[in-house]
């Protein structure tokens, strides 16, 4: 647990938290932004600040070789949509993609996972140093949840579930037991927006794991945006899967959903299909 690592780091806040994490945990490592924004967050945590783009495959394997390295980290936003964008991708980037059966998550990050660990690299669990960002079952607002409200909770997660199942995405948004929108290529948050806007208000937001969730990537993850966009889109309660998802800065997040009048269920299917409710 405590040996050097590369954190190869997308978009988002939650990069640098688990950045803080390691180092308070007296754990040195190297980072890979794939974004500029990652970059200067990184600075003073990492012992070095590489920048390479996501489609450098190689670049990053010869980086984190060089170091002496044999275990990395990814963690924060890659948009899938960058796949279909006029990005640079070195050689074996292009190889790796004319390899895949399909361009789901799954098959993208298992095809890395298979390439690094051919160099003798192994990928980490993503929740290693957060995993007190994932709340247990509750209701953690206030607002008091009515019976129509659980029913569609109930519903949404049944069916998060089975669209995760897929390897569409891991957010639906349903109101009266009926889909409003399936988060795909868009992301959690344009998805909330779409979904919100066409069950005009009142919506709910589910998101959960994968029914055989690897670790190693595509943990789901809410936060302030995902709050924004529920707002923004008149939705007033969000589900997330009980130890399997992360919050970031829970606290905040649950002062913001209170002052906005929402709801945050953390959700455990078990203990729901044993009591009936």
């Amino acid at each position: 647990m405590g040996e050097r690592f590369a954190l190869i780091a997308g978009a988002g806040d939650i990069p640098l938290i688990l950045a803080r994490a390691a180092k308070a945990q007296g754990v040195s490592f190297i980072a890979v932004a794939l974004t500029e924004a990652a970059i200067a967050p990184l600075e003073g945590l990492a012992d070095k600040v590489y920048r390479i783009s996501i489609g450098q495959i190689g670049k990053i394997i010869k980086t984190v070789k060089k170091e002496g390295i044999d275990n990395v980290l990814f963690i924060g936003k890659v948009k899938k949509d960058l796949l279909f964008e006029k990005i640079r991708f070195d050689l074996k980037a292009l190889k790796l993609l004319a390899s895949l059966k399909n361009r789901n998550d799954d098959t993208i990050m298992l095809a890395i996972v298979k390439e690094l660990a051919s160099e003798g690299i192994e990928v980490m669990d993503q929740t290693l140093y957060l995993r007190d960002l994932m709340p247990k079952a509750s209701v953690l607002t206030k607002k008091k949840l009515k019976k129509n409200e659980w029913d569609d909770i109930h519903y949404g997660m049944e069916m998060a579930k089975k669209v995760a199942g897929l390897d569409i995405g891991q957010t639906v948004v349903v109101k009266d037991k009926a889909i409003m929108a399936v988060e795909a290529i868009e992301g959690t948050d344009e998805a909330v927006i779409r979904g919100g806007l066409l069950a005009r208000g009142g919506a709910v937001v589910a998101k959960v794991a994968k029914p055989n969730q690897d670790p190693r990537f595509d943990v789901p993850v809410v936060g302030h945006t995902t709050l924004q966009s529920m707002v923004k889109a008149g939705v007033t309660i969000l589900a997330i899967e009980a130890g399997k998802t992360l919050m970031v800065d829970k606290e905040n997040i649950v002062k913001e959903a209170d002052a906005n009048r929402l709801s945050i269920v953390s959700y455990d299917f078990e203990e729901h299909s044993q009591s009936g409710v």
